[in-house]
């Protein structure tokens, strides 16, 4: 999966790059056929809360998911379109497969499956 990042109205540090990159690679999980994930990154109003916005693009072979958050730290709203897209992600297999008589969690293992329950519930 190849991950491009925009930074808009700022620089990224190589930290908050490094963060979006362990996050966005764990969507693999999830989906195999992710093909591009695109992170787009900008600060709305430096002066205010919730001002850094966040929006992840993934492109599948196929379909697309896309999730947007307003958050008070880059780190947060990464967090969530994460969630996000891992609900979207899951509702479509679960859709897909629901014609042949299978959830869409038969397709992860039972370690993936914990991870997704956990993060749901929080």
């Amino acid at each position: 999966m190849e991950i491009t990042i925009q930074a808009i109205h700022f620089e990224a540090s190589k930290q908050l790059e490094a963060f979006v990159q362990k996050k966005v690679s764990r969507l693999s999980k999830f989906h195999d056929g992710i093909t591009l994930a695109d992170v787009s990154l900008k600060v709305v109003k430096p002066e205010t809360n919730q001002n850094k916005d966040v929006s992840i693009k993934l492109l599948t072979r196929g379909h697309e998911f896309f999730a947007e958050e307003v958050a008070d730290t880059f780190e947060e709203g990464i967090d969530k379109c994460v969630v996000k897209l891992e609900r979207q992600i899951v509702k479509f297999k679960e859709k897909q497969n629901s014609k042949n008589g299978k959830s869409g969690y038969e397709f992860f293992d039972e370690k993936t499956v914990d991870y997704f329950d956990e993060t749901v519930d929080k």
